[in-house]
């Protein structure tokens, strides 16, 4: 099933009636997003970001919110149909105007994604994520001044791990490696108690070949979040990784003598 089953483009449901919707509102589910979103629980940020649509379903931060994690699920067409949708609500919104920018972007209509982003600066939008996406949009075209977009947005937020951490998710999967764990590593400096900026440091290090420091990075994930299976996984890889690298130089020092 699409995801568009979870989302609510008219926000004609109701707000559920009872002790949970006397507890729980539109504040309440987004925060409840943004800790999913921050957790890298992008399935269920999408599904909170709904629920705060079905509150207030001129949210603005909630449309964007859908927006962003689509785009981090890798659902760049969604992403795109979900922010056409808010913008004809909302076509001035700095911050909407970035986020299609950036879906556009990496499903590679590189032009189109600078136009929405120019749009998003043309607005006043001056928050850390439209610095992000310009940078996003950037990177797709393969353009140098993508630096100053992310040392603006960092900038922004110098002292949390947030922003470092976004922009050294952005670094990463357009394989700038090196770039994307010295973001990292200030992730975690702000914030050595949060196993995804070790993790980040980690698949960073070991795109780089750094095989002990990765180990390392992933192994305060694993005392942070023993709940995080998936460490396991990227434990193991580096083990087989290390096991080829050492048969592959016996046979070279076979081949040499």
């Amino acid at each position: 099933m699409s995801r568009f089953g979870n989302l609510e483009f008219e926000s004609n449901e109701q707000p559920r009636h009872g002790t949970e919707s006397e507890s729980r509102d539109g504040a309440y589910w987004m925060a409840s997003a943004q800790t999913a979103y921050q957790s890298m629980d992008f399935e269920l940020a999408l599904r909170h970001y709904s629920r705060v649509l079905e509150f207030d379903p001129a949210s603005i931060p909630a449309w964007t919110g859908q927006v962003r994690v689509l785009i981090e699920l890798g659902e760049y067409r969604e992403a795109r149909v979900w922010a056409d949708k808010a913008l004809e609500r909302f076509p001035t919104a700095p911050e909407l105007l970035a986020a299609k920018a950036v879906a556009l972007g990496r499903l590679g209509d590189l032009d189109p994604a600078l136009a929405f982003s120019d749009a998003s600066l043309e607005e006043r939008g001056d928050s850390a994520y439209i610095w992000l996406a310009r940078g996003d949009v950037l990177l797709a075209r393969k353009e140098r001044r993508a630096d100053y977009c992310f040392e603006k947005a960092c900038a922004l937020d110098p002292a949390g791990w947030w922003v470092q951490w976004l922009a050294a998710r952005i670094r990463h999967h357009y394989g700038q490696f090196a770039a994307a764990l010295k973001l990292a590593q200030q992730a975690a400096a702000a914030d050595p108690g949060n196993w995804v900026v070790w993790l980040l440091c980690g698949d960073c290090e070991a795109a780089l070949g750094f095989a002990a420091n990765a180990r390392r990075s992933y192994q305060q994930v694993a005392d942070l979040n023993p709940e995080y299976r998936a460490i396991g996984e990227r434990i193991h890889q580096l083990d087989r990784r290390g096991i080829f690298a050492r048969i592959t130089g016996w046979l070279r020092q076979g081949l040499r003598s």
